[in-house]
């Protein structure tokens, strides 16, 4: 499924009226349709709806669902918003066909008109503006959306909620705040962005008839759900041995902090790698071994605890390899990340203390033959960019594909809609996981699960993917089951990773 802008949207749409011929009547036909159909399924005939119908495509829809529920007898009130010469074209059609049916339109003639309305109805239907609309709410749609957030008790956005940007890089903006938004087409960008995401409460995506063969040429964003997931995750051999699965290695940790590259190796292991090594300082060994008894071990020189460059890692040795965890900022540490950017054959995987090393030896990544991918949380990001968090979050797909595509990696910028991205920009998002993976040591789990899954048969980008779903799924069943946000902990991940294979394998 895409992840489009309004204008990639917005192409979809021209595609299939001019080059298949659908009527965009029709279109508008099936969105509506669709959207009351859903609502037909969850909400009693006892309740009292008021749609609040602006101009343009989104108040169409709204003529649509209005006429619909009209038809099986919901109690349904119709608003306009706007006055009657902005409601043209299609958005007009349905208008009429709206009245002809026996529904009745009250033209809004001023705001406080609309507050008693909301106060006596049970849900509102936002179909006030849609992804057209440029620039922050005008009066008086403005104080409209005002009057809806304070006044309404359940609010259905179609399409997006109204005032919200579809696109990222947007900040000045007043918006409905919805309880749930039924997205017509595909899901927009600010579904997926921390400071947009919120007002969509919770949201599905509904179809209005956009023919498979309908594509966008600028849209290389795709969410990836249990249906890819199930499609890619590779399938184990009857007669598979250890060596089928991969030779991981992993590198880091310290006497100080044993228990990162502990999580990773264990990780690795329970999502099935084949072997795994763990490369730390001699000192932290036994802690993690006593935790990780399946794992090889491979002691590294120290100083105070800390690993340092006295003995090389043979990386040609593995098949995929992990860095950072735990590994520290001082500059013999940096030394390993260098000399595996050099002399490793094999996809790179860098994290944690890993990345800021890295920053110094960007210029050398791209150089590399081998994939390499980035992990990082949105503060590494930033720091990776020479940008601010903030500056960071406004455009994350932006940012994740100008560094994808200038470095030559992939990136797995970590959040609560993690963004993956290739070297050539395209990009899937995975929307599993939950406010209980805010915790140290959640990112050493998943880099674990990424060395697995890198180091199974399939494209590192399908790998990535499924390992973000894996990691995210764990936390969601472990809290559907047995824990709750407040107490999951890093190494419960651990358990849910059997969860999330026995129940979608």
């Amino acid at each position: 499924m895409y992840i489009v802008t309004a204008e990639e949207m917005y192409d979809m749409d021209h595609g299939a009226m001019n080059k298949v011929g659908i009527d965009g009547k029709l279109l508008m036909e099936n969105a509506g349709r669709s959207i009351a159909a859903s609502l037909k399924e969850r909400v009693s005939k006892t309740y009292r709806i008021l749609v609040l119908a602006g101009g343009g495509n989104n108040g169409g829809d709204g003529f649509v669902i209005a006429r619909t529920l009209l038809d099986n007898d919901f109690d349904v009130t119709v608003v306009q918003v706007v006055p009657d010469e902005k409601i043209i074209g299609d958005a007009l059609y349905h208008k009429q066909l709206f009245v002809c049916c026996g529904g009745n339109v009250t033209v809004m003639q001023t705001v406080d008109e609309v507050g008693p309305m909301i106060s006596r109805v049970d849900i509102v239907i936002d179909a006030i503006a849609g992804i057209g609309m440029k620039g922050r709410l005008r009066e008086p749609l403005a104080s409209v959306v005002d009057v809806v957030n304070k006044k309404a008790s359940y609010v259905l956005s179609v399409d997006i909620p109204s005032g919200l940007p579809a696109n990222e890089g947007i900040s000045d903006f007043y918006a409905v705040q919805a309880n749930e938004t039924l997205i017509t087409g595909f899901p927009k960008q600010s579904a997926f962005l921390e400071h947009t995401a919120p007002y969509y409460g919770n949201w599905q995506v509904v179809s209005f008839g956009l023919p498979s063969v309908i594509t966008s040429d600028g849209a290389h964003r795709y969410l990836w759900t249990e249906e890819q997931f199930r499609k890619t995750i590779p399938e184990r051999g009857r007669y598979s041995h250890k060596g089928s699965h991969g030779r991981g290695l992993a590198v880091g940790g310290s006497a100080e902090m044993p228990g990162s590259i502990t999580m990773t190796v264990h990780a690795a292991l329970r999502t099935g790698a084949g072997l795994v090594t763990a490369a730390t300082a001699k000192s932290a060994i036994p802690a993690v071994a006593s935790q990780c008894m399946e794992a090889t071990y491979l002691a590294l020189g120290e100083t105070n605890g800390r690993m340092n460059n006295e003995l090389p890692i043979p990386f040609d040795n593995y098949d995929a390899i992990v860095m950072g965890m735990g590994m520290g900022r001082h500059h013999e540490a940096r030394s390993h990340i260098r000399k595996a950017l050099e002399e490793a054959s094999c996809p790179l995987i860098v994290d944690a203390d890993g990345l800021y090393h890295l920053k110094s030896l960007l210029a050398s990544v791209k150089k590399r033959k081998s994939p390499v991918v980035l992990t990082p949380h949105p503060g590494e990001m930033a720091m990776l960019l020479d940008k601010s968090v903030p500056e960071l979050l406004q455009k994350p797909f932006a940012y994740a594909k100008m560094a994808a595509e200038k470095y030559g990696v992939y990136i797995v910028l970590k959040g609560p809609f993690t963004i993956i991205t290739t070297p050539d920009g395209q990009q899937t998002v995975t929307t599993t996981g939950n406010e209980g993976l805010a915790k140290g040591g959640s990112g050493d789990v998943l880099s674990g699960i990424i060395l697995a899954m890198v180091l199974q048969d399939q494209p590192i980008m399908e790998a990535l993917s499924n390992a973000c779903f894996i990691h995210g799924k764990a936390a969601d069943m472990l809290i559907a089951d047995t824990h709750s946000v407040y107490d999951l902990l890093a190494s419960d991940l651990l358990h849910g990773i059997s969860k999330v294979y026995r129940t979608f394998v």
